[in-house]
């Protein structure tokens, strides 16, 4: 009877035994298989890693950040080409200076200057008086008598007489003119004197007239022009 009961001891035993080590087994698999499973997250992890760099990777395309810099630098090369319109306003300048000096000289020989009915030679400072009233100066200066008009920009020279020999003109459209420009288009002048700080340019614009252009050192341009009767500056009348 003993010996049937350590039998079922022993049995028992042994298939505890067996059954502890079918469970050791199981988790070891288990394990294994836990570990299998976390290693794809690993990797998971490393491969979402690799995007990271990307952002990084982006400022390596810094060479479009310096082509900026040197389109300016070539752009003001364009700012040549306003030349062209220079050459246009040049050609444009001197068209209308030889205009304006040929247009002179044919006053000239009718005694006149711009803007001004009376003339020399045929002109009378009474008229001009009864016209424009009383000059706002006059002075006896050289071979007569002179008469400022200061608004309308112009001189009367008269003799005794009270007839006029020279119309002067200070208006501002003739004090942009140069010399080159005057002999350009009316050539060397007949006669060139000093006077002070000025120079004179005489132009014979016919027996009659003499046309003067009075250009102070200073400026290099125009002050003044002179509508000029040399015949009638004698004064027949003194006395």
């Amino acid at each position: 009877m003993m010996s049937v009961q350590i039998k079922l001891i022993a049995g028992s035993i042994l298939l505890t035994g067996m059954i502890g080590l079918a469970g050791c087994s199981s988790n070891n698999e288990a394990g294994n298989s836990e570990s299998q499973a976390t290693a794809p997250t690993e990797t998971a992890v490393t491969a979402t890693s690799e995007p990271e760099v990307s952002p990084s990777s982006t400022p390596a395309a810094t060479p479009p950040e310096t082509a900026p810099e040197t389109a300016p630098e070539t752009a003001p090369a364009a700012t040549s080409s306003p030349t062209e319109p220079d050459k246009d306003s040049t050609s444009s300048n001197s068209q209308n200076s030889d205009k304006q000096l040929k247009e002179l000289l044919e006053l000239a020989k009718n005694g006149k200057v711009p803007g001004v009915k009376y003339a020399a030679h045929t002109g009378l400072i009474d008229e001009v008086e009864a016209d424009w009233g009383k000059p706002d100066q006059q002075e006896s200066a050289g071979k007569g008598i002179y008469a400022t008009y200061t608004d309308k920009h112009v001189v009367f020279g008269f003799n005794k007489g009270s007839l006029i020999f020279d119309v002067r003109s200070s208006d501002s459209a003739l004090q942009k003119l140069t010399l080159k420009q005057i002999e350009a288009t009316l050539g060397k002048p007949d006669d060139t004197k000093v006077n002070g700080g000025d120079k004179i340019y005489t132009y014979q614009a016919n027996d009659q007239y003499q046309l003067k252009f009075i250009i102070p050192s200073s400026t290099g341009t125009v002050d003044h022009i002179s509508v000029f009767s040399e015949q009638d500056s004698f004064n027949n009348m003194a006395g």
